[in-house]
């Protein structure tokens, strides 16, 4: 087991101390940087004060994000799925004729 690294994130005025793995450390970082940038652009673009309003906000946007890359990603698949049987019949009726 490796050893854990203790690192401080800030998010919407708030110091979080966290103990993690060393290589979760870069995908933290970045992290609280995106929700940082988007709490101060809901807060500029909709006049939101309130720290949890904004926090929500943002909860909610990644979140949908989320939802929204796996929804196109199984859409993406059904339509290989469909190809590669559309594929899959042709080559069998080709093979069936000789």
């Amino acid at each position: 087991m490796g050893e854990k690294l203790k690192i401080k994130l800030s998010i919407a005025d708030r110091v979080y101390p966290l103990t993690i793995d060393p290589s979760q450390e870069e995908g933290l970082r970045k992290a609280a940087k995106n929700i940082e940038q988007l709490a101060k652009k809901f807060e500029q673009n909709y006049a939101v004060r309130d720290k949890q309003d904004v926090l929500a906000m943002c909860a909610l946007q990644f979140a949908s994000k989320l939802e929204q890359r796996g929804i196109d990603k199984m859409e993406d698949t059904r339509e290989v799925e469909e190809r590669l049987r559309a594929l899959d019949q042709l080559v069998n009726s080709k093979l069936s004729i000789k």
